[in-house]
């Protein structure tokens, strides 16, 4: 069982990192935020609020933020990494001075790197060398804004590490935050970081005014996706029929909290990605995701048409109804699922 006196901190204080900190709060474990912001951290402490990132909602008492890294990660037992994906190293670069040998790392960023295409759990184990058994992987369907006001969700810890992940299912299980645990860290690394490039695709599909038929067949072909590149990096194909693959894959493509869905639904209706990122003022995951997967994926041969339409809308300027019309018109193709593995698409 985990262990309600250690101490927990969480290294960035955006939505998820402070949705998180509230589930941890309510059952009595006194968390330690770090954020970069002076001003953030005088609002969360004094007015108990973190208005940009997570409106209208009250921050227990027991959640304290500073901006002194060393003080926050002093004899922390629990470190949950809420920063932006592309942003990992650098913060773990920054966190290594100051963190405890055995203190478990609970990623909850999803993506791939952008230059190494390396998955997160590569990354922390380069900066930090053997630190994969006791990185962890906390994803599923569970948006911030809904798991902070206390609305039930299912979540999975992952680890190649079984003691760690069952640490952290039981740090975070509550009555609203259900926790299961899985032993397959690529592919459940793999299916949080490409359903933010479905999840544009099916955005741009609703802004361009498709119906529902287009919405299921981009999330029944981009989970074909998601199985083939996991697979071939070495996954679990049946991890992809679970929370962090399809449970993931749906709510990230049809939530109106979801960034990259807005992202999609944006281009869609006209807009450049630099209006919409000055509009949303937040991270987008899912479109440096498309950039490192879209290479990755190119390197090992694997066929992905529509990280590859996603890749030349994002970076090489294809208008978006001619993706639709490439993806449309593609030479035909079988659905089973011998030739899906295989790599044929």
């Amino acid at each position: 069982m985990a262990d309600n006196m250690a101490k927990v901190t969480i290294m960035g204080c955006g939505s998820w990192g402070t949705a998180l900190a509230i589930v941890l709060a309510q059952k009595g474990i006194p968390v330690t935020m770090w954020c970069r912001r002076e001003a953030q951290a005088v609002e969360m402490n004094t007015q108990h609020t973190n208005e940009k990132y997570l409106p209208d909602i009250y921050l227990p008492e027991n959640i304290s933020v500073t901006t002194s890294l060393s003080d926050a990660l002093q004899d922390a037992k629990f470190v949950v990494l809420a920063v932006p994906s592309q942003t990992l190293r650098e913060n773990l670069e920054q966190a290594k001075p100051y963190l405890a040998s055995d203190a478990i790392l609970i990623n909850t960023a999803k993506g791939l790197e952008v230059g190494s295409n390396m998955r997160l759990s590569q990354v922390a184990n380069q900066v930090i060398p053997g630190s994969m058994e006791r990185f962890v992987a906390f994803y599923g369907p569970s948006h911030a804004e809904e798991v902070g006001r206390g609305l039930p969700a299912a979540i999975v810890s992952t680890s190649v590490n079984k003691h760690a992940a069952e640490a952290v299912q039981d740090l975070f299980m509550s009555p609203a935050l259900r926790v299961y645990t899985n032993d397959d860290l690529i592919g459940a690394e793999i299916g949080g970081a490409i359903k933010n490039i479905i999840a544009i695709a099916t955005g741009i599909a609703v802004g361009l005014g498709f119906g529902d038929n287009a919405q299921a067949a981009l999330l029944t072909r981009g989970m074909a996706e998601i199985t083939r590149f996991g697979t071939a990096l070495g996954a679990d194909p049946l991890t992809f029929s679970g929370l962090t693959g399809i449970g993931d894959l749906v709510v990230t493509c049809t939530s109106r909290h979801s960034r990259n869905h807005r992202c999609g639904l944006a281009l869609g209706l006209g807009k450049s990605l630099e209006q919409i990122f000055n509009e949303m003022g937040m991270v987008v995951e899912g479109v440096k995701t498309t950039k490192a997967t879209a290479e990755l994926a190119k390197e090992m041969g694997i066929s992905m048409p529509i990280t590859e339409c996603m890749y030349r809308v994002l970076f090489a300027g294809l208008p978006v109804k001619d993706a639709v019309n490439e993806l449309m018109t593609r030479n035909k193709r079988s659905e089973q699922e011998r030739d899906l593995l295989a790599g044929i698409e």
